[in-house]
């Protein structure tokens, strides 16, 4: 598990469009000498490493050892939104990259465990922070500094938190500081006095069904049957995934089957939803891409 790997920078807006194309250049670009990454990429050493890391978090890049030195290459998901949407503008581009960072328990635990155990709605750096702790030591056999911990609490809300509604006093027209994670309005800041943060569930209808069909696709796992219940409460699901309660997950649903995607059964007390298709992750995701062109938010499967 790799705690603080994102060196205190949250991802910032044209990073991860940055470190595609440099990758696409040169593959070993982060750990070269010769041009030094810093020079290529315009940012400090901290920064660079920050950068490195979240392009592995966030599923579009591996590192690999090719003939005894380190490469990163794209992932398939990483060559698909490099093709479909290489400057990173899409909404549904960051929900399906925000899926891959929560649900990559070794790199991003912190994420992982926010949305997946920390089941407080409203909270502050103390609850936070020991409930992270508490979890690291009872769960894993992992021993963490609680300044790590603490880092990746400034992180994530900063992360999903937009600069505006932290420091509304600090905040220019130019400002370029912002996470762009910030529009998926997952993390609010409830009190800003005493700095209390709420868990947001999201409008359905910022979610793309496409989106969403490939998540639940990837959970299945080759299975074509699953209860209500157990995509609201299973780790990395969509429920946990993106904060729904079971209204707005039942209102997702809902609009999958409206779009023909999947079936549900809510006779006796059975609320299960059944896949008709052989639906692929990947395939799913650059569906919703050429969907983009059509102008459609979703289509008939």
């Amino acid at each position: 598990m790799k705690f603080r790997g994102h060196e205190t920078f949250h991802i910032r807006q044209g990073w991860l469009f940055k470190g595609l194309k440099q990758i696409e250049k040169k593959e070993d670009i982060f750990l070269s000498k010769d041009p030094k990454p810093t020079d290529v990429l315009g940012m400090g050493n901290n920064m660079v490493k920050s950068l490195r890391y979240w392009l592995q978090a966030v599923g579009l890049t591996q590192e690999k050892q090719v003939k005894r030195k380190t490469v990163q290459k794209l992932t398939d998901l990483g060559e698909i939104i490099w093709d479909k949407d290489k400057y990173i503008e899409e909404l549904g581009t960051y929900w399906i990259l925000h899926y891959e960072l929560v649900s990559n328990n070794q790199l991003a635990p912190t994420w992982n465990w926010f949305f997946n155990h920390f089941n407080i709605k409203e909270f502050n750096k103390e609850d936070f922070v020991n409930s992270l702790q508490s979890y690291v030591k009872f769960e894993t056999e992992t021993k963490v500094a609680k300044s790590s911990l603490d880092s990746d609490f400034s992180c994530l809300v900063n992360f999903y938190v937009p600069r505006r509604v932290m420091h509304p006093d600090k905040i220019s027209p130019e400002d370029t500081l912002d996470c762009p994670f910030g529009q998926l309005d997952l993390v609010g800041l409830k009190d800003r006095k005493e700095r209390v943060y709420i868990k947001k569930t999201p409008k359905v209808s910022n979610i793309p069904p496409k989106i969403a069909l490939a998540i639940l696709v990837k959970n299945l796992d080759g299975r074509k049957e699953v209860s209500i219940n157990e995509i609201l409460t299973s780790c990395n699901n969509l429920g946990k995934v993106f904060s729904l309660n079971i209204n707005t997950l039942n209102a997702l649903l809902d609009e999958l089957k409206q779009l023909g995607y999947i079936t549900i059964n809510r006779t006796a007390g059975l609320d299960v939803v059944n896949l008709p298709n052989d639906y692929k992750y990947l395939t799913l995701i650059e569906q919703y891409y050429n969907d983009l062109n059509t102008g459609l938010r979703g289509e008939h499967a």
